[in-house]
């Protein structure tokens, strides 16, 4: 797997460090970068399912109206 150098405010990967528990700068940012994988991959479940629902609905013949 490639890996990626980048350099940080120490104050921040400092705050993710205690709010996730990890001991070490490198398990933090990997935590904060796979929980915003997460979110977004539940975020697109939701907005499909939702979207689906709708399609089905645009799809169904409509009663006359008047």
């Amino acid at each position: 797997m490639a890996k990626v150098s980048i350099s940080l405010d120490a104050e921040l990967v400092v705050e993710v460090m205690v709010l996730a528990g990890v001991g070490s700068p490198q398990d933090a940012v990997e935590a904060v970068v796979r929980d915003y994988i997460a979110r977004g991959h539940r975020t697109e479940t939701r907005t499909e399912s939702k979207e689906r629902g709708l399609r089905e609905i645009d799809a169904k013949p409509q009663e006359p109206q008047g």
